[in-house]
């Protein structure tokens, strides 16, 4: 007799920039959400469809709690991350141990500490130096409030087989919330957008700060090439030319990687169009 399959929504909470994004690509198997060194990358509910022979889980990323800077797209997101975790069937809590604990991870752990769930902590980056790692111990004696204490690598995979079967076995029976071909809720032009976000981030850093997003106008699939139009939108228009950078050579630089990105994803020749457009309300369509 066929044991009965399992499914549920898991979702991935955690203070900016402790690896949420990439846990979840890792989880997957493929590049879903924007990963960056760079904290806020997330700024939606993303899913992303982890398939196993016992069923489906679907996790929920979610924008990071991040307390330092007051804005409306902060306040928007956290928002977001406080609504994400309501009728879930699992919490995974990602820390990161090279970071102490202060006020935005306090508030993290405030959110899930008394919700009724089983909830999972994950202490990410145990691919770094131990002596990197100083705040482990910090981290491990939340352990008791836990159903699980997971040390894994999401950036390299390391030890992610435990956490997949323990979140499991914590689902509920159910049949699956998506197609086994379908990995995620966001559509293509979303994602193409993402990439080109994360790229921006990974060649400006600290340059520009959070006030830059990205529409993908057109997807166009020629012959031998697939035509994307796209525009970057910041708010001011000191920001537009730091973008843009002198003789074009930051777009050029972000577009290149993007460009590059795609390609391999796709396996298909990309020819990407990319302008900058000022915009100070695009916070407000987020």
């Amino acid at each position: 007799m066929p044991h009965a399959m399992k499914s549920g929504l898991v979702v991935l909470v955690g203070r900016s920039n402790v690896g949420k994004s990439t846990l979840l690509n890792t989880l997957v198997g493929t590049k879903i959400a924007a990963t960056s060194f760079r904290a806020q990358l997330t700024r939606h509910i993303i899913h992303g469809v982890m398939n196993t022979p016992d069923g489906q889980a679907v996790f929920v990323d979610t924008p990071g709690i991040f307390k330092d800077r007051r804005s409306q797209l902060t306040a928007k997101l956290t928002q977001r991350a406080r609504e994400a975790v309501q009728d879930i069937d699992v919490i995974v809590y990602v820390v990161d141990p090279t970071r102490e604990i202060g006020d935005e991870e306090r508030a993290v752990y405030g959110l899930i500490r008394h919700i009724d769930k089983p909830k999972l902590l994950v202490i990410n980056k145990s691919d770094l130096p131990q002596e990197e790692r100083t705040h482990t111990k910090e981290y491990e004696a939340l352990g008791a409030d836990f159903d699980g204490v997971f040390h894994l690598s999401a950036l390299r995979a390391g030890h992610i087989a435990p956490l997949k079967n323990k979140v499991m076995s914590l689902l509920p029976e159910g049949e699956p919330f998506y197609p086994e071909d379908q990995l995620t809720n966001i559509d293509n032009y979303f994602w193409i957008a993402e990439i080109i976000r994360e790229k921006i981030f990974s060649v400006l850093d600290k340059e520009v700060p959070y006030s830059v997003a990205v529409e993908v106008d057109n997807v166009e699939e020629k012959k031998d090439v697939t035509v994307i139009t796209a525009r970057v939108l910041t708010n001011e228009d000191r920001y537009k030319k730091i973008i843009i950078g002198r003789n074009g050579a930051r777009i050029k630089e972000f577009g290149q990687l993007a460009r590059r990105e795609l390609e391999q994803a796709t396996n298909r020749k990309i020819f990407l169009e990319l302008e900058v457009e000022v915009d100070a309300h695009w916070v407000e369509r987020v």
